[in-house]
């Protein structure tokens, strides 16, 4: 029996080219789809197609003869939900069987943060596209916590005693390649992919500050405050809304549920975040 071929995409980013370094040391045969193919790691067993969300015919050409697609969402946009309809629509046109979607925790129309406004939307239309689905529920990135603080030392946002179960990236590729390694198993399941443990954003700070050696603290702003400290960063409106949102969802205990999907996929408990920060 041929082993499916496996399409991935976002093989240029973080939890993209874990997953496809991955699937390449565990001899899956993959597709890397890239809008830039020089860009794309040089990975024994794996091809190479150009591919762009926003280009359907490109990307169904590049789609053809794959059986189970690793959507990585695209970056965020006020376009995003069109690129991720025109992918999912050229995934459907080569014949694609199964798409992996990597979501977010809490995502639905009701959402406190904003984005997983989107991914909520992403998943109800891959429901109605006639695909196979697996959708990847991904928690906010512990790997992104050192980079809130600030040049002052300090984690500014209206999270207030809310926790969050961030989980490592590296944990969310390894639960990846474990659905693409036996996608059948996984069809039609949504994971929640959290860390073991629900932290504060003063612990988040205790952490940083620890590993460090040097003082971090956190400051819970009001919403007032939340929006005019990054008024000065020129960004649109949808994204001031989504940075403020992302420690209003915290404060809202939208983000605080552990899950045990990361152990139940992969057999290994998700990191911590001092765990993670002694990784280096």
């Amino acid at each position: 029996m041929t082993q499916p071929l496996v399409a991935v995409t976002g093989s240029t980013g973080s939890v993209g080219g874990a997953v496809a370094r991955l699937l390449a040391d565990a001899g899956v045969r993959q597709r890397l789809l890239v809008r830039s193919p020089q860009r794309a790691p040089d990975l024994d067993g794996a091809e190479v197609r150009p591919a762009d969300y926003g280009d359907r015919s490109a990307s169904a050409v590049a789609m053809a003869g794959v059986d189970v697609l690793f959507m990585v969402s695209a970056p965020e946009s006020t376009h995003r939900l069109d690129l991720h309809r025109s992918f999912i629509d050229a995934a459907a046109a080569a014949g694609v069987r199964h798409v992996v979607y990597t979501s977010f925790h809490a995502a639905g129309p009701e959402a406190v943060f904003t984005l997983a406004r989107d991914h909520g939307v992403t998943e109800e239309y891959l429901r109605a596209s006639g695909l196979g689905w697996t959708f990847l529920r991904d928690a906010f990135y512990l790997d992104l916590m050192p980079h809130f603080v600030g040049d002052d030392g300090v984690i500014r946002g209206p999270a207030g005693d809310g926790r969050a179960a961030l989980v490592a990236r590296e944990d969310v590729a390894r639960s990846a390649v474990a659905v693409l390694r036996n996608p059948d198993s996984h069809l039609g399941r949504t994971y929640d992919l959290t860390g073991r443990e629900a932290l504060t954003m003063s612990e988040v700070a205790g952490a940083i500050a620890a590993a460090r050696g040097t003082d971090v603290r956190f400051h819970d702003e009001t919403i007032e405050e939340a929006y005019a400290s990054r008024a000065g960063y020129g960004a649109p409106q949808w994204q001031l809304d989504a940075w403020v949102s992302t420690y209003t969802s915290i404060a809202r205990g939208e983000q605080s549920e552990i899950s045990g999907d990361v152990l139940a996929l992969t057999g290994r408990e998700p990191l911590t975040l001092t765990e993670l920060l002694a990784l280096g």
